[in-house]
């Protein structure tokens, strides 16, 4: 048997929550966990509980951002129609934005 895993906390986490969610989404859960800096769990979590999330800039965080940034001019370079881009390309792009304004700060 494993040693217990403790949080920040010192709380033991031994509740699971499973779900299942659409390739697109996973990628999106996983595109909006690495620019927040926090695993995928303690992201989850506090957007489940409605916590705000405060993105602590270290190079993993610039790393994620750079990467990103790269392929937001990737896909903006490639766009012809402003009718091409959807939605949820729109919401990603304000949220890394939004990130790297606050980094600024």
């Amino acid at each position: 048997m494993s040693n217990k895993n403790l949080d920040r906390k010192g709380r033991w986490r031994n509740k699971t929550i499973a779900f299942r969610v659409s390739p697109e989404e996973y990628e999106q859960i996983n595109r909006y966990a690495e620019i927040s800096g926090l695993t995928k769990q303690d992201f989850l979590i506090s957007n489940m509980l409605n916590k705000k999330i405060n993105v602590v800039g270290n190079p993993r965080v610039h790393k994620a951002l750079k990467k990103y940034m790269h392929a937001i001019y990737k896909e903006l370079k490639r766009i012809n129609d402003c009718s091409e881009i959807d939605d949820e390309f729109i919401e990603f792009m304000k949220y890394v934005f939004q990130i790297y304004e606050r980094m600024e700060k």
